[in-house]
Parts: C-alpha cells; structure tokens; sequence
C-alpha cells in the first residue's frame, strides 16, 4: 500500500456536478481530494483486504444468530427489549441485506484489522462506486496513474443485482433526511440503481412517513409502504412516534432489523470473546469489565452508537491525545486496543471495504490529518497497480 501523490484532473468539479454529486466540497473544504491516491498491489487486495472482508461478515452473521438466542447480548447492546422479536423475526425470515461497510486498519505490512462495522446507514457510497471509477478512467486516458491501473471496485453492477434479487417488480419506498446534501445524494444514487434493477421507487423524507389505521405505514399521497430502503439509522428508528408500530407494520426494511445488531459498536468487543486472537480483530471489551483493565492504559474509547468519529477518544499512557466531541455516549462505550492508524507523510487513512449483498465488491478510502476519521474527512480514490 502507498500514498502516491498526482494532479487532479483540471474539470473534475465540472465533472463531479455533471454526475450529480454535489457533495464534492463541505463547508468551503474539500470532501473530494484526488491530489492523491492510494495504490495497491493485486495480493493486497485480494488475500488482505477482500478475504478478510468475508471472514469478519460471516463472523458478524454468526453473532448475529447467537444473539437472537440470548437476551444478555441484546442487554449488553442496550437495545431496547420490545423490540428484540422484531429483530429475531427478521432474521429467521432470512430478511436481505443489501450492503454494509467494514473499516479497516490497514497498511500492508500486517493484517487488516477491524475497526468498526458500518452495518445499517454506510455512506460514501456514490463516491466509492461511480466518481472514484470515472477518476480512473480518465487518469488513465491523462496519464496520471499508469496505463494498467485497475481498481477493487464493482459496487455499481453488485448493487444492481442485489436491487433484483431484493426487490424485483415491487414498489420500493426510499426515506432520509432530504435536507442533508450528504443522505439526498446517496438515496439519488441509490434510486438510480434500484430503478436500474426494475423497480418503481419513490422517495420521501423520513418525517413524511405516516400511519393508515396504526397497521400500514404510507407515504404523503396515501400508497402502501411495502418496501423501504432507510437511510436514518435503527437505534433513531426505535425512537421515532412510528417506532412502536415498526413490528406490527407489514413494510420490509432494507437495512433489515437484523442490522441494528451488527450497526453497533458492542459487537467489538463480543466478536474478540467469540474468536479470541483473531488475525483480524483488535482485542476489545466493554467499558466497566474488569478485562479492559488487559488493555492498559492505552485504548480507543467508542460509544455503542456513533458516526463519524463522534465521541471516539484516544487514550495514550493514560492520557487523552485526541477526541472528538458529539451527542452519543448515553448507552455506554467499549474499549478496543489502541493502533493508531498508518502514518503516510502526515495523512491518517482508514480503508472502507464495501460489501453488497453479502460479498466484498470495493474499497473506498478517507484520510485526515488527525487519527479520528470525522465529518471532514477526505475521500481519496486508489487504483491497482
């Protein structure tokens, strides 16, 4: 793995608002940043990245069903007990999913290590399947990376099949916070390939959901809501004044109700107790058991439910050396072992491995200069060389 440094395309703003993403800068800072790429070899992807990436989803799955059975890991996950048979039910049914994003630690000089699992509500997505492949393609007509770069990258066509294989000639209702640029984009995107696959789609804004007769949940002109893609994370969900209704409503949720499991940062530290020493896994545990005391004085604090870096805090010889500030904390935290982020030159990178209906299909990377990845962190394309 390398951080190359290269030319940005002269039009790639132009570029970026002709494909519709419009996201490219927030707050007047670069979210795109194609100053840089980061290459790989064809091993490392494939024996270190794509590998791993299936292992540590097949291990997630395997929770998953442990915990349908045992009501002291939904405890210890802090969701809430009313809606535990909703999840179990949804799980027995054998409810689809359609992608996920697993962060990793990684450098290429030892195994990619899991840093969270972005289960439910991944963003990235549009960047990571379309824009960082219409980089390549033009720098490679521009001479900017060379002529046999390739990229780990078939989201686009996977999700696709993963719409058909889901949804095919159905109604599908796709819902977020429309106000948000970020969340408009992906659920655009998202339409895009579901239309794409052959569905009728129609979306809504989350808060545009109501109820027929507390048993069908309906958009604002009054259709059914069979099929729903959301963009508006479980744990929220729950709370909503619909939230009680969610189980006894006929709609089918992608993500399914399963993955408010696996969208939770207490899987960390049940995976290390169920695959103790794994290659892939950073040792973890919960805030308060007396076995985070093994991890000494220097650990990464994360809530149980989190995003963008909120709230996670770097501990170093007792001392905090970095943390970011946010509203998540209330159900609890873990702690996982501290291994700061490969140092390319300053720039702190975290690989996203993309999966779309159960198999690993792309990467996509953000870097900062600080090792929290946050809000603000930048989007950088990477090509196989």
């Amino acid at each position: 793995m390398q951080r190359i440094v290269c030319p940005e395309r002269n039009d790639w703003q132009e570029t970026a608002r002709a494909q519709g993403f419009l996201f490219h800068t927030i707050d007047g800072e670069r979210y795109l940043d194609e100053r840089a790429y980061y290459a790989f070899t064809l091993d490392e992807i494939e024996r270190q990245i794509e590998g791993p990436t299936a292992e540590i989803d097949a291990m997630c799955r395997e929770l998953v069903a442990r915990a349908i059975a045992d009501d002291e890991i939904l405890r210890l996950l802090k969701i809430p007990e009313s809606f535990w048979p909703f999840i179990a039910d949804s799980w027995k049914r054998g409810d689809k999913s359609l992608y996920g994003r697993i962060d990793l630690r990684f450098d290429g000089l030892g195994p990619a290590k899991l840093l969270e699992y972005n289960a439910d509500t991944p963003t990235s997505l549009f960047e990571a399947a379309v824009f960082q492949w219409t980089w390549l393609e033009q720098a490679i007509e521009r001479n900017i990376v060379p002529k046999r770069a390739d990229q780990f990258n078939s989201i686009h066509e996977a999700l696709i099949e993963a719409w058909r294989g889901i949804g095919a000639g159905r109604h599908l209702h796709l819902a977020g916070v429309l106000d948000n640029a970020e969340d408009a984009g992906t659920l655009s995107y998202l339409e895009d390939v579901a239309r794409q696959a052959g569905l009728a789609t129609t979306t809504i804004d989350i808060g545009e959901i109501g109820l027929l007769g507390d048993r069908y949940f309906v958009d604002v002109e009054g259709r059914a809501i069979d099929l729903a893609f959301k963009l508006y994370p479980w744990e929220w969900m729950m709370r909503e004044d619909f939230g009680k209704q969610l189980a006894t409503c006929p709609t089918r949720w992608i993500e399914p109700p399963w993955k408010a499991i696996l969208s939770n940062k207490g899987i960390l530290p049940l995976l290390w107790k169920m695959f103790p020493l794994h290659p892939n896994l950073l040792p973890s545990f919960f805030d308060g058991d007396p076995q985070a005391a093994d991890l000494g004085t220097s650990y990464v604090r994360k809530p149980l439910y989190s995003r963008e870096g909120a709230n996670v805090a770097l501990v170093s010889a007792g001392e905090t050396i970095e943390e970011e500030d946010g509203p998540y904390g209330e159900e609890g935290f873990i702690r996982q072992m501290l291994m700061q982020l490969p140092d390319f030159s300053g720039q702190f990178p975290v690989v996203g491995s993309w999966i779309v209906a159960g198999e690993a299909r792309g990467l996509s990377i953000r870097e900062d200069e600080t090792p929290i990845t946050g809000n603000a962190s930048r989007f950088i394309p990477h090509a196989i060389l």
